[in-house]
């Protein structure tokens, strides 16, 4: 059957995906005979759908594990998704309201049968739509972190950690989520610098006509004020020592106090303390043993120990009050001011620091392992630049809070008695028996005991992820967990190395005492043309799925790979993706090219055997590079080193070297180029699987089972002796199509057709580069001869090629009265030109002492040659000019 003229990628994508299904090429079981090669997905939120960094993350995971499958390991590719107990509660809530359901008319059983409900009909929406990515993953292994067996975890896990003593209840200062209702760990809040007001407010000294000027960011917590506090250093403030202010508008006469934690240079020098809503006020009002005030509800809006403005949204309060102090006179000035504020990073809302009795992790002792583990390299970070960053973090890291007040959740197993006292258990059944225990009651019933409202933080669950997908923690000894564990690579965005890749690392030490994987590939973040994180408020991200359907999803990858560097932000232009779209295409019309060429049982001629030496060379040196490159998982240099080959060494030079006059070719040629297209569609295969799958199966009849998917890798000959081989001939080869390409450039200045034959006349010290390449040169540049000279040829094109050995072939091409004197003397002034100011920016360079001591001597000797190159160039030219 006859070659579409274009390669369509909607006619094949999901033909093979389908087939790769039916085959099972995806799913894997533990093989004693196969090293494993392992990779849990990063979960997605269930509440997601595809966006372009899932793409670039899961681009990444297919093409490491696509690769590990050709060479030969058990590949398992984990896929699942995480519960995101805020993002989908609120889901959840939204979903309700529509049907004019409010969540605190329903019970938590009615709740949480719908949240199953909206689960099951949206939460695999984002695991559908990367399969039309390619994405090979084990799809039989797919897991929810809600899932009976892994929640079982997670409840056991915490029994442990509490059991331990790492897992305590404290009334403390959290991050509360106003719009979510919920407590946030620390590195659930994202710091952003806004535009704010700075309020400048008097506060009148008891018993005097006096005031003191107080400035806050937050007049809203005035009416939660219980103290002013005072630099005991700060002379202008001496005489408030012992007295007392009165908070304006409550009127509530509070102490000054003193403390060396008052910056004197911030404001005025003078601090407001608000115990109840900064961490700061809370740490100084325990130290000073004041009294606290809640003046916020938990949605954000002032409560009824505010006084003033009950039940008001906090935002609205502040603009009002800053109104109302400036009626009474109590406002003495308004400024602009550029501060740091908190965000919820699920729900965006402005976090406010609240005091409320949580669950936290004491951090210190776990993060040991995990902090050595990684300064020891046990744990590989790509790129290492993020180690410092971890570092610091893990030094410095404070107790998480786990509990979160939502009903969506693994639910903290702790269980409260009568009088207030709780037991903590992993059942209700096992936790009725220790209340009776630690009450000495046995006579409480099960209807006694109270569970904690409270669920877990998700990243606790999703921090047991590579464990748990393996069931590692029920059945710690389980032939999955004991085969897959410590998995492989882990490919994840850095802003989620605390959040979820630390929290791994610790549960792998404590609960494995093996590190969860072994690399950490850390992507960077898909930004627009102008620089701007791609995301949906703000219009700027394309739709994956859209993209695939216009350029395919072999183009989509390819595009995204092009410049993607490990840790670094990927520029996106929708021109990547047409860029592999066109790279897809061109692979396709060189197949049409070679199926079009018709076999004779004829020998090869010498050009030929050259080519197939040269190209084989090219592959070989190539594949080295290639496999460099994935051992420091640079996947894009990767990609770029095999689009060169393909595009240009395969299409450009290889298949023009030995492309038949009248389409008929030699057996042996045409076997090896077919052998070179299956061996260029291997290494190609993890990054565009769905076209070099198709031209596997093109190629010729397959056995059942002989899939590209599943077709071995190709390996390199390391050797030294195979290495000098592979270098000289492409040494030589390089030199031959330096020259192809002068002669093409001397035709295109002087208008010579292609069909005109030209003469090469060559002054050489290495004829074998000609012995060897001669005829190719011949044939691409339609030469009619090449003669070896001493002497220069009057009135003759030429130019310098520079050989392997640092001698440059000078090279003639006679053009008769083909050429115009007048004209031919003003390029050879221009390339002077251009050749000499190149001279003196090396010279400067060489002349620079620092230069030439301090930078490596690889640099220096690269420069050297470029002065020496761009001698010998002048020299000729102007020797050329003398001539004329």
């Amino acid at each position: 059957m006859a070659l579409s003229s274009k390669y369509n990628p909607q006619e094949v994508e999901d033909k093979w995906y389908q087939q790769w299904l039916d085959k099972k090429y995806f799913h894997s079981e533990p093989n004693p005979d196969k090293e494993p090669y392992t990779i849990v997905i990063p979960p997605p939120n269930v509440t997601g759908v595809l966006h372009m960094g899932h793409m670039l993350n899961n681009t990444i995971q297919d093409v490491l594990t696509r690769k590990a499958r050709m060479e030969g390991k058990e590949a398992c590719w984990v896929p699942g998704t995480d519960h995101a107990s805020i993002a989908t509660e609120a889901k959840v809530v939204a979903m309700l309201k529509e049907r004019g359901i409010k969540k605190s008319d329903i019970s938590r059983e009615e709740f949480l049968k719908y949240a199953w409900e909206w689960k099951e009909k949206y939460g695999g929406i984002i695991l559908e739509q990367l399969k039309k990515l390619g994405a090979s993953c084990d799809w039989d292994r797919t897991r929810f972190t809600m899932e009976d067996h892994m929640s079982a975890s997670v409840i056991k896990v915490f029994v442990d950690l509490y059991n331990k003593g790492y897992i305590y209840r404290g009334y403390r200062m959290i991050n509360w989520d106003p719009q979510g209702k919920t407590a946030l760990a620390d590195d659930e809040v994202i710091h952003k610098d806004v535009n704010s007001k700075l309020y400048y407010v008097k506060y009148k000294i008891e018993g005097e006509d006096k005031y003191v000027t107080i400035a806050t960011t937050r007049p809203e917590t005035i009416l939660g004020d219980t103290a002013v506090c005072i630099n005991p250093e700060d002379k202008r403030y001496t005489h408030l020592k012992g007295k007392k202010v009165i908070v304006p508008l409550v009127n509530r006469a509070v102490p000054v106090i003193e403390d060396e934690y008052v910056s004197m240079e911030f404001g005025t020098g003078c601090l407001k303390v608000t115990p109840a809503h900064d961490p700061n006020d809370y740490e100084l009002g325990m130290k000073h043993k004041l009294e606290t005030l809640d003046v916020m509800n938990d949605d954000g809006t002032m409560s009824e120990a505010a006084q003033f403005f009950v039940g008001e949204d906090r935002f609205v309060v502040r603009k009002k009050i800053a109104k109302e102090l400036d009626k009474l006179g109590l406002l003495e000035k308004e400024e602009d001011y550029k501060n740091s504020v908190g965000f919820s990073e699920r729900t965006d809302a402005v976090v406010e620091p609240r005091l409320s009795e949580q669950w936290f992790v004491s951090m210190e002792e776990l993060t040991k392992p995990a902090l050595e583990n990684v300064l020891n390299d046990n744990v590989q970070l790509h790129p290492p630049k993020f180690k410092n960053m971890y570092r610091s973090w893990m030094e410095n890291v404070r107790d998480w809070c786990i509990s979160r007040q939502l009903w969506w959740g693994q639910r903290i197993p702790a269980y409260y008695l009568p009088n207030g006292e709780f037991v903590v258990a992993e059942t209700a059944e096992k936790a009725l028996e220790m209340a009776r225990e630690k009450s000495g009651n046995a006579k409480l019933t099960a209807e006694d005991l109270r569970q904690e409202e409270d669920v877990l933080d998700t990243w606790f669950s999703s921090g047991l992820w590579p464990i748990t997908v393996f069931n590692g923690i029920l059945e710690p000894d389980n032939k999955d967990i004991q085969y897959y564990y410590p998995t492989n690579d882990l490919v994840t965005a850095p802003e989620i190395l605390f959040f979820w890749v630390a929290r791994m690392i610790i549960n792998g030490y404590e609960y494995r005492q093996e590190k969860p994987f072994k690399n950490v590939y850390l992507t960077g973040i898909v930004r627009d043309k102008l620089g701007r994180k791609m995301s949906k408020s703000l219009g700027n991200s394309p739709d994956p799925l859209e993209l695939i359907k216009e350029y395919g999803a072999d183009g989509v990858r390819t595009g995204m790979l092009f410049s993607s560097p490990a840790g670094n932000d990927l520029p996106f232009d929708v021109k990547l993706c047409e860029q592999g779209r066109n790279f897809a295409n061109k692979i396709w019309n060189a197949f049409r090219l070679v199926k079009g060429w018709e076999v004779k049982d004829t020998k090869p001629n010498e050009q030929n055997r050259t080519a197939i030496a040269w190209f084989a060379a090219n592959f070989n040196q190539t594949l080295i590079t290639v496999e460099d490159h994935f051992s420091k998982f640079r996947i894009s240099d990767a990609l770029k080193a095999l689009y060169k080959l393909m595009w240009n060494d395969f299409c450009s030079w290889y298949l023009e070297m030995i492309k038949p006059e009248a389409k008929q070719i030699d057996q042996l040629t045409y076997e090896a180029t077919i052998t070179f297209f299956e061996d260029l569609m291997r290494v190609l295969h993890p990054f565009m699987p769905f076209l070099t799958e198709e031209i596997w199966h093109e190629i010729k009849e397959r056995d059942e089972d002989d899939y590209l998917i599943v077709a071995a890798w190709p390996t390199a000959d390391n050797s030294e002796a195979r290495k000098q081989a592979d270098l000289s001939l492409l040494g030589n080869g390089q030199v031959a199509i330096d020259i192809i390409t002068n002669i093409r450039n001397v035709r295109n200045s002087r208008g010579i057709a292609n069909k005109n034959t030209l003469e090469l006349n060559v002054r050489t010290d290495s004829q074998d580069i000609f012995d060897q390449f001669g005829s190719i040169i011949q044939k691409l540049a339609n030469v009619e001869s090449i003669t070896f000279t001493q002497d220069k040829i009057e009135g003759a094109a030429s130019f310098m090629v520079n050989t392997p050995q640092g001698k440059p072939n000078e090279c003639f091409v006679p053009l008769g009265e083909a050429v115009d004197s007048s004209q031919e003397k003003e390029r050879l002034e221009k390339e002077l030109e251009y050749n000499k100011g190149f001279l003196t920016s090396v010279n400067k360079k060489l002349s620079n002492e620092r230069f030439v001591q301090n930078a490596p001597e690889k640099v220096v000797a690269m420069e050297r040659k470029k002065q020496a190159d761009a001698e010998a160039k002048i020299k000729a030219i102007e020797e050329q000019l003398a001539a004329l």
